[in-house]
């Protein structure tokens, strides 16, 4: 499989039950070994080190806009102008089509009411993909690992015809962490149905183009 010099790869842990992924860039590609730039947590948003034998599930798109995904596991690093890890590709027959919907995750603002024992409180969320969502808190306890809880999503499309969706889920806290003095709490949804999940899509390749287009603009 021919995978093209600065593509964009996203890691998945293969192992491990978690809402982490990984970004980085491929920077170089020889025989069956796949040259990638040191990886980005996309919950911590910091450079990630990962250990030799890792596996993980790697997911691309091509130059046609049709996503891959493949098996890998990470075999070393090399040094260089640009420090890469190293990691083995599959044999091609082994490449498979994913939708797109698995790539789609934005950094936007969403209010989020989270519901314990009938009573709510008010989260903003700050990212957000049809999978789960990651909400800030500054209470260290608000949240426990594994907990189940349910939520409110506030939807604001910017096409008038879909106006504010409510989407109401259940989700399974990840777990809980501290970055620059808050607390994120990444929440894998467990319970939408096919109606809610395709509203989170719409939203949130609406919020990507018009991110496209401030950046564009500037």
């Amino acid at each position: 499989m021919d995978i093209k010099l600065g593509s964009n790869i996203l890691l998945s842990p293969f192992d491990e039950d978690t809402d982490e992924k990984f970004k980085c860039k491929v920077v170089e590609h020889k025989d069956q070994v796949l040259y990638i730039d040191y990886p980005v947590s996309t919950i911590t948003h910091r450079t990630a080190f990962l250990v030799e034998g890792t596996r993980f599930r790697a997911t691309y798109i091509d130059e046609s806009k049709i996503g891959y995904a493949f098996k890998t596991t990470v075999i070393g690093r090399e040094k260089g102008n640009i420090p890469t890890i190293k990691l083995a590709l599959p044999p091609d027959q082994e490449f498979e089509k994913v939708q797109r919907r698995e790539f789609v995750r934005v950094e936007t603002p969403v209010d989020v009411a989270v519901c314990r024992d009938d009573t709510f409180n008010q989260y903003v969320a700050e990212d957000i993909s049809a999978g789960g969502l990651a909400i800030v808190t500054n209470d260290a306890t608000s949240f426990k690992p594994y907990e189940i809880v349910d939520l409110t999503i506030v939807l604001p499309f910017g096409n008038r015809a879909d106006g504010i969706k409510y989407v109401e889920t259940s989700a399974e806290v990840i777990r809980v962490f501290e970055r620059d003095g808050v607390m994120v709490v990444p929440l894998k949804f467990t319970e939408t149905d096919e109606i809610d999940k395709q509203a989170i899509i719409r939203f949130c390749f609406e919020r990507q183009l018009l991110m496209r287009k401030k950046e564009t603009n500037i």
